[in-house]
C-alpha cells in the first residue's frame, strides 16, 4: 500500500499540481499588491472613499444587500484579469512563440515511405516522389 501510495505522490501531475499551487499563492500576493499600491490609488484620485460604487438596499430593516460591494468586486476582478493577462499571460505566449520558433525541426517525413528527409527537400531520397 505504501508503495502505491508512493507512486501516486511522485507521479508527474500530482508534483505539477502541488508547484502550481505553490507558485500561484506566491503569484496571488504580487497581484493583490498591484491593485493596492497601484491601482487602488488611481481610483482614490478619482474618488476619495476608494470605492467606485457605494450602494444598498434596505429590506424590511433585517435585510442589507449591498449592491455596491458586489459590483466593486467584479470591477475589481476584471482589473486584477486585465493585469494578469498584460503582464503574465501576452509576455509568456511571445516567450512560448519564441521557444517553438527556435525548436522547429529541420527535417520532416516523406508522406509515401514516412522516412525522415531535410525539410527543403523537393524529392524523397528513398522513394524517389516529389514532395512539396
Amino acid at each position: 500500500m505504501f508503495k502505491e501510495f508512493k507512486k501516486f505522490v511522485l507521479k508527474g501531475n500530482v508534483v505539477d499540481l502541488a508547484v502550481a499551487v505553490v507558485v500561484g499563492a506566491a503569484f496571488n500576493s504580487v497581484v493583490q499588491s498591484v491593485v493596492k499600491d497601484f491601482i487602488t490609488p488611481l481610483i482614490k484620485g478619482i474618488n476619495k472613499s476608494g470605492n467606485l460604487i457605494s450602494g444598498t438596499w434596505v429590506i424590511d430593516k433585517r435585510f442589507i444587500l449591498n449592491w455596491g460591494d458586489f459590483l466593486n468586486s467584479i470591477i475589481s476582478f476584471l482589473i486584477v484579469a486585465t493585469v494578469v493577462f498584460f503582464l503574465v499571460v501576452q509576455p509568456v505566449n511571445k516567450l512560448q512563440k519564441i521557444a517553438k520558433l527556435q525548436t522547429e525541426p529541420d527535417t520532416k517525413k516523406c508522406p509515401e515511405c514516412l522516412s525522415t528527409i531535410p525539410k527543403k527537400a523537393t524529392r524523397c531520397s528513398f522513394c524517389t516522389i516529389k514532395v512539396k
